[in-house]
């Protein structure tokens, strides 16, 4: 990407203090980026971030701005939008089983969090916002996926009612980010470092595997190109649970014992990323899926006659028919991110 995109220009990032704003922060700071601001309702985090980066990038550490709020509370992000030219929307309850049991929480955060940022976006004329998505949203079976879909449901109608020369509003959907903050990986390191059995829910689960650089540049990719409504889709390799339980094992050279514990509330056995329906108008971009919106009106008389008869030649994508890992390749994956490079460094010093 040409840094010139950035130039001078200010970017909020929505759930900043989380695995992806980190990503953001680590992927733009050194850039002739302005300013970033990190929004977030835990100032606990974002005082660890603010030292974390003071320490790490003394100079470029001035471009980042903290601002204190909630998704919940459009005030509180009218206060932190002014000036901002783009927004990238990570913002969200993302936990399944606690979705199910709070799952007007996840409402309140997933779909109003979302209609109130892109509200005060297009108030204050910021250019571009991205929003992230799960494939949880496709086909869902459980309250924060149900929310996840009911969210870009809402930036999709939302793209609708403003030209995207004034406010380009679009979306990103992908799968489990290795490492990220409540992830298996992490657990299953814990586990293992404290001499644990690795406890797996289901060994034959599938899931879509990508890291955080790039779920960053799946977004990147969809602020450059994305059209007014599209969702873009990375299209990541899977593996089963109990392959991902096999390489962390192995990447740690012990043979922990495995317990199964059953699918928690609200899982599925395998994720798609791309629905059948959606199918039909997917269009294949080589690395990436892009998903046009739908832009008729509600006038379907004046589509009877006249319907697009021909669909995409794309099936669906689930982590069941993507590319599946095997034990070296998941683990060859693992051992290039930096959060499990610490993590063998600290296990290598106790040995």
């Amino acid at each position: 990407m040409e840094d010139t995109t950035w130039e001078g220009k200010t970017l909020l990032i929505t759930g900043g203090t989380g695995s992806f704003g980190n990503a953001v922060l680590n992927r733009f700071l050194q850039t002739d980026i302005r300013e970033i601001r990190v929004f977030s309702r835990d100032e606990k985090k974002q005082d660890d971030m603010r030292h974390e980066y003071q320490s790490t990038f003394p100079e470029d550490s001035k471009k980042i701005k903290f601002h204190i709020g909630d998704v919940r509370d459009i005030q509180s992000v009218r206060n932190a939008i002014y000036g901002v030219d783009y927004i990238f929307h990570a913002a969200a309850l993302k936990q399944v089983p606690s979705c199910e049991f709070f799952p007007v929480e996840a409402v309140k955060t997933n779909v109003l969090g979302t209609e109130n940022v892109l509200t005060a976006a297009i108030e204050a004329g910021v250019k571009k916002v991205v929003c992230l998505s799960t494939d949880k949203a496709a086909y869902p079976v459980n309250a924060m996926g149900t929310s996840k879909a009911m969210m870009e449901k809402v930036f999709i109608a939302k793209s609708r009612t403003v030209t995207p020369e004034q406010t380009l509003i679009c979306g990103t959907r992908y799968g489990n980010v290795l490492c990220s903050r409540g992830s298996v990986v992490p657990l299953f390191m814990d586990q293992i470092m404290a001499g644990k059995e690795l406890t797996v829910t289901e060994p034959n689960m599938t899931r879509f595997l990508m890291s955080l650089e790039e779920a960053v540049e799946l977004v990147v990719y969809a602020f450059q190109n994305g059209a007014a409504g599209d969702i873009m889709v990375q299209k990541a390799p899977a593996c089963t649970i109990g392959i991902l339980a096999q390489a962390v094992s192995r990447l740690f050279d012990v043979e922990p014992d495995i317990h199964i514990i059953g699918i928690r509330h609200g899982e599925k056995m395998h994720e798609t990323l791309l629905t059948n329906e959606e199918c039909a108008r997917a269009v294949d971009l080589g690395e990436y899926y892009q998903v046009p919106a739908d832009n008729r009106d509600l006038n379907y008389d004046n589509y009877f006659s006249r319907g697009n008869l021909k669909r995409a030649d794309i099936t669906e994508f689930t982590s069941a028919n993507t590319i599946q890992l095997n034990v070296e390749q998941v683990q060859s994956k693992l051992a290039q991110l930096p959060y499990v490079k610490e993590r063998l460094r600290i296990w290598g010093q106790r040995r």
